[in-house]
């Protein structure tokens, strides 16, 4: 399929800009595979869709405080710098993403805070605005992970045109958040307060853990018409033992297996044996999922509305099938569903 399919007109004042007041309230459309059947709920009407031993995949990586802003030295110009991952923690080396780029050169020192507490120097150019930096700072790793968490702000995606807020350092993460090292929030899962996790567990639900840190790359614009040519950027994930069990059990009995967002798919596809079972896993997946494709792990999604053109977008064409998803989305548009990050949810099922 070509990248302009994937193309649809979509009002920017439905790119939601704050979460719903509670987290299980956002909106729901749920569309059904087999019957072609859309329905327009509430969240926590998720609970009419499972029953016992039925399993929910989800992402438990944890956001930190990514985007930093800085001065350069002598000129004294501000400087966004975007902390996408540590690379070497003993020397503090990180690759970061700077704005304006093209005026940061190796060499370059930049100072952090109002009393300029924070020094980085810059190493290596890695892309066009991808560096690699070498903070300096003197004391222990918790003192250093004190200060960037003071000095770092919640990274709300670029689409949300507002400064983040303290609400954000809450809601834009999951309940289930453990693992420090998303630089984007598995927004799928966002929608699950602890009340709705529990209500499900009653219900005889289970959840298998994994981890997936999201990085820039799944918002990467995609630059290729002919999608084979696209590459994504890789992301570590981490899938336990636990989950194996779990989900091979679901597997094998039959029950309804949902991912609960795209980061769940890709690291449980990027993680199958020659049976089409899940394996425990640890490393870089850059696994890019685009129609056709046959999915060996999940047979339900939950996930979010997505922008035009999206690896997001294309993966759940690949998962729902391309004229029902663009129907779904076009309804959507129609009933004022919310998209993006704080935005409503879909379940496919």
């Amino acid at each position: 399929m070509k990248l302009s399919q994937f193309k649809f007109d979509l009002p920017l004042n439905l790119i939601a800009q704050h979460p719903s007041k509670t987290r299980d309230e956002s909106r729901l459309m749920v569309v059904n595979r087999t019957t072609g059947k859309i329905e327009h709920k509430v969240f926590k009407d998720i609970l009419g869709y499972f029953n016992d031993k039925d399993v929910m995949i989800v992402n438990n990586t944890k956001v930190f405080p990514a985007r930093l802003y800085g001065r350069k030295e002598k000129t004294g110009a501000k400087i966004e710098v975007f902390l996408l991952r540590e690379l070497n923690k003993q020397n503090r080396l990180w690759d970061v993403i700077v704005d304006p780029a093209r005026k940061i050169r190796v060499g370059n020192k930049l100072y952090f805070g109002d009393d300029e507490s924070l020094v980085a120097e810059v190493i290596d150019n890695t892309t066009s605005r991808g560096r690699t930096i070498r903070f300096l700072f003197e004391g222990n790793d918790e003192e250093f992970k004190q200060v960037l968490d003071t000095l770092g702000e919640t990274p709300l995606p670029k689409y949300i045109k507002r400064k983040p807020e303290e609400e954000d350092k809450e809601r834009y993460q999951t309940v289930y958040a453990k693992y420090e090292g998303a630089v984007a929030a598995p927004t799928a899962g966002l929608h699950f307060s602890r009340e709705l996790i529990k209500r499900l567990e009653i219900k005889g639900v289970k959840f298998a853990e994994v981890t997936l840190h999201t990085g820039l790359g799944t918002f990467r614009p995609i630059e290729v018409e002919d999608l084979s040519k696209h590459k994504m950027d890789a992301e570590y994930f981490h899938i336990e033992e636990h989950a194996v069990k779990v989900v091979n059990k679901a597997k094998e009995e039959n029950r309804r297996i949902c991912a609960i967002g795209t980061t769940s798919v890709r690291a449980v596809e990027s993680s199958v044996t020659a049976q089409n079972h899940l394996k425990a896993a640890e490393g870089w997946t850059n696994t890019f999922i685009h129609p056709p494709y046959d999915f060996a792990i999940p047979n339900a999604l939950v996930t979010n509305f997505h922008l035009p053109k999206t690896s997001l977008l294309i993966m759940v064409c690949a998962f729902a099938g391309y004229d029902l998803i663009m129907e779904a989305y076009q309804q959507a548009i129609k009933e004022k569903y919310r998209f993006f990050s704080y935005g409503d949810a879909m379940l496919i099922i």
